[in-house]
């Protein structure tokens, strides 16, 4: 069959975006956006259809689900859940394994893998610290859980909703939100189980920058039980209780002498200060999320910011510099609010535990203070050489009892998909605008979590799909494929699919390889005359599960510096677990649509 002029210049295009794609000049964004223009251009497609996948379904549904992350995340669902996978790990390497694998993958299911490997990679190097285990043993076996959790359903994987939408050109029917979980509750068991079976493959390497990750996690800060506080009367123990995995209970003190060793049931008091160890997220919260209870040194000195516009106080990190004034003196000698018009709310000290009051704290060169005060006030702090440096302090207001409501839009949010009340990308749509309306995210954080890299990568990858299929590009190519695959058993050929799709995956995104080769897969079976889904759901899957090398998937290289990981790990790993995961997706992809 010979090349037309049109199938001549799309392939042109398309050699010269792998090229791009590979080599990685380009941010692959760029490249899909300029592949885009490129087929506007040359006339291979109109400006409208170019442009076209900006508001497609795939797009819409990987932007929104961003913001519902985000939701989850603020109300300190996501934060919760992980502190209890980590409670449920114990010591043991085994168990932590078993708990973590699947835990990790139901996370995974409705959010981006990234964002639940980016949370949990505290979680687990803290089991790995607290229990003796090395950091190798269970970090590759996390990310590899949520890489395997992104199977579950069609909103996981940009790959998965791309092939729906490809399949709807198509003229077959779009894949649902659990067409995929089948196969991904196999994949999630065969993973977990092969990383307990085959603990061996694992590496054991503590992770020279465990300490890195963890160091900054939480920080001392005081807490006043205020006079009219529903705290007063109430026992320690259901304190605790109450900030489970939130925040964690040093020293008590009563106008100023320290409770040692009260016993659970002994009653709050009014004027009462906890020591506690927080994250910033709390620390950041507790300022006005918490009634009864106030940050000790804001309540007894004010907000530091003097006559200056009142709510306008922030949150800035400072460290005691080498040789500083400040060594040797405590907290409360220097009188940061006389000399600076800030506040000391917060601490963090490389080693130990701290104990008594804050202000009675004698500093050392390299503490972390966390000072509350007006903008301006930070400005004139900013060329005192006392301080090593200032940076803003990285924390968001977590808004906890918004945590029922965001629970309520996902699970509605799930149910509007699933059930097709309304489409999937207006259901995603709805559930992203209420996590904001009901004040379980702000706006400003929705869009800052949305990653523009991925969204515009998507809206530019699908153009292309679409240029393939109309220059007869993929017919020309499933022609030649047919010719091979007439007689090959069903089960080879989905293999083969899947291998490829594995392979290609590599070197491009799951999304730039899903649109490539489905194309294909859809023309091939229109020639061979087979059910055009399991060939689709093999491609798909082999894009997104395959775990060849630590470049195959972002979550990898997340834990490569913290796991102390080579390249050869992930081969030892990766490649008889790729050879479980393509021989279990394409026999159940065969037995559940080809019988």
């Amino acid at each position: 069959m010979p090349v037309t002029l049109e199938q001549a210049l799309f392939l042109v295009i398309l050699a010269a975006a792998l090229a791009l794609f590979i080599s990685e000049k380009l941010r692959v964004d760029l490249v899909a956006m300029l592949t885009a223009l490129a087929l506007t251009l040359t006339g291979l497609l109109e400006p409208r259809e170019a442009l076209s996948g900006f508001s497609s379904e795939p797009a819409i549904i990987v932007a929104s689900v961003f913001v519902l992350s985000a939701g989850l995340s603020s109300t300190g669902i996501t934060e919760r859940i992980g502190a209890a996978i980590g409670r449920a790990a114990g010591r043991n390497e085994w168990r932590a394994i078993a708990v973590l694998m699947p835990a990790t993958a139901m996370m995974a299911a409705f959010s981006h893998h990234l964002m639940v490997t980016a949370m949990m990679l505290p979680v687990v190097l803290r089991i790995a610290r607290d229990s003796g285990i090395a950091a190798s043993r269970l970090l590759m076996p996390m990310s590899l859980a949520a890489s395997l959790g992104t199977t579950l359903t069609l909103i996981s994987a940009p790959a998965f909703l791309l092939a729906s939408n490809q399949l709807r050109q198509h003229g077959q029917p779009p894949m649902d939100l659990f067409t995929f979980t089948p196969i991904g509750a196999a994949l999630v068991l065969i993973g977990s189980l092969f990383m307990l079976l085959g603990k061996g493959l694992l590496p054991r390497r503590q992770g020279e920058s465990a300490d890195d990750y963890l160091k900054l996690d939480r920080y001392y800060t005081e807490l006043l039980v205020d006079d009219d506080s529903s705290w007063i009367g109430r026992s320690l123990g259901e304190f605790r209780k109450h900030f489970k995995g939130r925040l964690e209970t040093v020293d008590w003190l009563r106008h100023g002498e320290r409770l040692a060793n009260q016993p659970e049931d002994c009653e709050l008091q009014g004027g009462d200060v906890l020591l506690v160890r927080a994250t910033p997220e709390q620390i950041a919260a507790l300022r006005d999320d918490e009634p009864g209870l106030s940050l000790h040194a804001v309540a007894k000195y004010g907000d530091g910011d003097g006559e200056k516009t009142p709510g306008h106080e922030t949150l800035v990190q400072a460290v005691v510099a080498p040789r500083s004034e400040f060594i040797g003196r405590t907290v409360a000698a220097i009188d940061f609010v006389r000399s600076f018009d800030v506040v000391v709310v917060g601490l963090w000290r490389r080693d130990g535990w701290l104990h008594g009051e804050l202000s009675e704290l004698v500093l050392r060169e390299g503490d972390l203070m966390v000072l509350s005060g007006h903008p301006d006030a930070f400005a004139t702090l900013g060329g005192n050489r006392n301080f090593l440096l200032l940076i803003p302090f990285q924390a968001e207001a977590r808004t906890p009892r918004r945590a029922p409501v965001a629970l309520a839009i996902l699970l509605a949010t799930i149910a509007a998909a699933a059930s097709e009340i309304v489409a999937p990308q207006v259901a995603f749509l709805t559930g992203a605008a209420l996590m904001v309306l009901a004040g379980c995210t702000t706006l400003a954080r929705a869009y800052r979590e949305i990653d523009v890299r991925i969204y515009v990568m998507i809206a530019g990858v699908i153009p292309l799909g679409m240029a393939m299929d109309r220059t007869g590009t993929a017919d020309l190519l499933a022609g030649l494929l047919a010719d091979h695959a007439q007689g090959l058993p069903q089960l080879t050929l989905l293999l083969l699919l899947f291998a490829a799709a594995a392979l290609l995956t590599q070197i491009l995104s799951d999304a730039a390889t899903t649109v490539l080769l489905v194309p294909i897969a859809l023309s091939l079976a229109d020639s061979l005359g087979l059910p055009p889904l399991p060939l689709v759901i093999c491609i798909a899957m082999g894009a997104v599960a395959s775990f060849l090398t630590p470049i195959g998937h972002h979550g990898n290289l997340l834990i490569l510096n913290p796991g102390q990981y080579r390249f050869a790990d992930f081969l030892r790993v990766g490649i008889p677990l790729t050879t479980l995961i393509a021989l279990t997706v394409a026999w159940l992809a065969q037995w559940l649509w080809m019988r």
